[in-house]
Parts: structure tokens; C-alpha cells; sequence
């Protein structure tokens, strides 16, 4: 009993070959086993941080009782990315560390698009974008949604990632501020998208959640950079004004 839990436990970092060569051979130099054991630690610690990635951004939103400056639109755009990929790995039975992130990413997603709407003055248009997301959920992995369908949504992910992340860069500009966005949620998500790119070469081999993960991690650098370009135009104006 006590053995199936270790090996169930393992099983989550090493894959079945990479035990053999680990704990039977002790092949501990074994480059394939190296990669994947990689891949797998970085894919959980992934997961692990999802959990409260974009927590600071919630907390940032409900203190302020203000959603100024985050747009809704690109929020919904983002949501859609996170549930299409989530979804689209779920159904295809690939590793759950290569894409469990997503499932927390989409509860603190959904928050946020609540928090902001609920706001902005509009909680009845809120409570019922939350049952329909609900209702989305569960015809997507129930096995209602044909895979074709769950692949195309996938594949769409590319534009809209880059579209969502855009429409945020723009009203950045636009307000010549980043508003209530969380610098630690954006370096946190480009991070984590750029460690992606490697656990889904490794994991997945599926091209299309490659060439996703990348265009998001472009996609969070421009973000990150306006963080860091509006931070900095801050802090000079208020040193101006002490003079």
C-alpha cells in the first residue's frame, strides 16, 4: 500500500522509463530523463504558483473597490485562452503538468471579470456571465463538445492571446498608466508562460500549445515592459514635485 503511494507520488515527476534508469539502473546522467524530469518539476511548480498568481491583482481590485484601468473585453479574451487550452489538454489526456495550471488560472480569471464587472455598476451582467461560463465548462469537458471543435478553439487561442494582451497594452497607453493592474500577476504570468514554452516542446509536442505559449510570452513582455515604463514615469514626477 505504502509502495503505490510512493510510485503514484513519483510518478508525478519521473516518468515510468525515467524510474527504471533513476531507481533501478542509477543512471542518474540519463539526458532524455534529465529533460523530462525538468520538464515535469517545472510543469508542478507551475501549478503550485497558479494558485495565487493572479491573487495580488483580486486583492488589488476589491481594496481599491475599483476595476480602473483593466479591461473587460481583453479579461474575457484571456479567459477564453486559459479554458480552450485547459479543455483541449484535458480531452486529449495529455500530463496534468503540463497544462494543470490553466484550471486556476481560469478560477482567478472568472474572479476577476466578476469583480470588475460587479464594480463598474453591472452585477446582474455579472451573476449571469458566471452561470453561462459554468454551463461552457461543463459541456467542454464532458465529452459533449467534439475534439475537432476543442482543437479549432485551441488553434484560435494564438490570435486572441495577442489580441487580448494588445487591447491591455493600448488602454495602458491610452490612460498613460497601468491603472490596477498587479506588476506581480504580469511578471508572474510572463515567467510562467515563458517556462511553458519548454514543458509543452517536452510534454506535449503539440504545436499549436508551442506556438501559444510563445505568442503569450510576447505578448506578457510588452505588458511587463509598460510596468516597468509607467512605474519609472511615476517616480519621476513625483520627485519633480517634491522639488
Amino acid at each position: 500500500m505504502i509502495q503505490q503511494i510512493i510510485r503514484k507520488a513519483a510518478s508525478l515527476l519521473f516518468t515510468e522509463k525515467c524510474m527504471k534508469e533513476y531507481f533501478e539502473k542509477f543512471n542518474f546522467l540519463h539526458g532524455e530523463c534529465f529533460k523530462a524530469t525538468l520538464s515535469k518539476g517545472l510543469g508542478l511548480g507551475i501549478i503550485a504558483g497558479s494558485f495565487l498568481v493572479k491573487v495580488p491583482q483580486i486583492v488589488k481590485i476589491i481594496k481599491s473597490k475599483s476595476g480602473e484601468g483593466i479591461n473587460v473585453f481583453s479579461v474575457l479574451l484571456d479567459l477564453f485562452a486559459i479554458t480552450a487550452m485547459s479543455s483541449y489538454s484535458f480531452m486529449n489526456g495529455f500530463p496534468f503538468s503540463a497544462w494543470g495550471d490553466g484550471v486556476f488560472l481560469g478560477f482567478q480569471t472568472v474572479a476577476i471579470a466578476v469583480l470588475v464587472m460587479h464594480y463598474n455598476g453591472e452585477t446582474t451582467k455579472a451573476t449571469a456571465f458566471l452561470s453561462a461560463y459554468l454551463a461552457v465548462i461543463f459541456a467542454a469537458n464532458s465529452g459533449l463538445t467534439p475534439i475537432h471543435v476543442l482543437w479549432t478553439c485551441q488553434a484560435m487561442n494564438i490570435p486572441i492571446i495577442l489580441v487580448s494582451k494588445f487591447i491591455q497594452a493600448y488602454t495602458n497607453y491610452s490612460n498613460g498608466n497601468t491603472g490596477q493592474l498587479s506588476a506581480i500577476t504580469c511578471f508572474l504570468l510572463f515567467f510562467g508562460s515563458l517556462a511553458r514554452i519548454f514543458t509543452s516542446i517536452q510534454e506535449t509536442g503539440d504545436a499549436s500549445m508551442i506556438i501559444m505559449y510563445t505568442c503569450s510570452t510576447v505578448a506578457n513582455a510588452v505588458i511587463v515592459l509598460q510596468l516597468l515604463y509607467y512605474w519609472n514615469v511615476q517616480q519621476e514626477k513625483t520627485i519633480k514635485k517634491k522639488k
